[in-house]
């Protein structure tokens, strides 16, 4: 049955090359592209992502911003409809990997929400359904917040502005919330490209995290001069990236269980100090009151909250109760870069 299905799978890959090789080229097709994304998004199961072709519209998007259409309406086309959970998983991985694509940004930012939609996926394999769904949502959200940062970044072009940086703060925590929840069902977790997935996922924790935490320590020094409502969310931030801290080293765990290969050796992530966190409690209390609180939409509610989380270490940084350090490493046999608090 099982040799069968891959026969079956490799023939629809094969209709849909010959089929994308007979596509006239036009300012919205480009047979090539599709050819490159077919490959990348192979039926087959037990073999990961083709990062040969990954690579091939990648560089199709270096080349020029006006291929940026052919490739997701390709993308789209691809995977919108599939009941495969291979093809959906490598399809938001070629997706990853254009997100991060180094250039060109401003085109990337212009897409918004995602032109497909997986968040109602079913397949014949439940176990991968929800895995499928996770990491979507998790592109869906980068997407759109990239483009809305974008629009935001241009009132905001020179110098340092609070309310700009608390509010790429909590959308940053809100990715991140959606990466710690991408997570294999225990029967899939050990599937060649669900570690595939889980590894990109890693890295962009790392990412996410490390410009989080140079962000409150950014935002920290200004505490100063910032007003009572940047205060009271700022007081928000820090107290969410201290639940993050705990969930980001649950999620590590799991991730080694699992041998994740970039989760293989992790930096600590370290904490504010209890008697920072008291210090910096008096700080923000005197400049502010729980009755005013920076707003941005339904994503941007602010709570006052009396409970604190606790952190363990010593700070270092004079009046101020957290600052940064980089924790070294790479992806070939260590974590890669890590910025955390100390």
């Amino acid at each position: 049955m099982r040799l069968w299905k891959r026969a079956s799978d490799a023939l629809k890959d094969q209709s849909s090359l010959w089929q994308a090789s007979l596509r006239r080229r036009t300012a919205l097709r480009n047979p090539d592209i599709e050819k490159a994304v077919i490959r990348a998004t192979s039926h087959h199961d037990s073999s990961p992502s083709d990062q040969r072709n990954v690579e091939r519209v990648r560089e199709w998007l270096r080349l020029s911003p006006s291929n940026l259409k052919p490739i997701l309406r390709s993308l789209s086309a691809r995977i919108e409809k599939t009941h495969s959970w291979p093809v959906a998983l490598k399809g938001l991985l070629l997706t990853h990997a254009l997100l991060n694509c180094p250039a060109p940004a401003p085109a990337l930012r212009a897409i918004g929400r995602l032109p497909f939609d997986l968040s109602s996926f079913r397949s014949n394999s439940a176990p991968f359904d929800a895995f499928v769904r996770a990491y979507f949502a998790f592109l869906d959200q980068k997407s759109a917040t990239m483009f809305q940062l974008s629009a935001e970044e241009e009132k905001y072009r020179e110098g340092f502005a609070m309310r700009h940086e608390l509010l790429l703060l909590q959308k940053l925590q809100a990715l991140l919330d959606l990466l710690v929840g991408i997570k294999p069902a225990p029967c899939a977790a050990f599937a060649p490209l669900i570690l595939d997935v889980m590894d990109a996922v890693v890295v962009e924790i790392y990412d996410v995290y490390g410009r989080i935490c140079r962000g409150i320590a950014t935002v920290l020094l200004n505490i100063y001069s910032a007003g009572k409502a940047e205060a009271a969310t700022a007081l928000r931030v820090v107290h969410k990236a201290t639940q993050q801290g705990d969930d980001l080293a649950y999620f590590f765990e799991f991730c080694q269980e699992i041998r994740v290969a970039n989760a293989a050796e992790f930096p600590v992530i370290d904490r504010i100090p209890e008697e920072g966190i008291r210090e910096l409690e008096q700080i923000i209390e005197g400049l502010t009151n729980p009755s005013n609180v920076v707003t941005e939409g339904e994503e941007f509610k602010t709570v006052i909250t009396e409970e604190w989380e606790k952190f363990d270490e010593d700070s270092e940084v004079g009046p101020l109760p957290a600052t940064c350090a980089r924790q070294q490493g790479s992806r070939n046999g260590e974590a890669p870069d890590l910025i955390t608090f100390f």
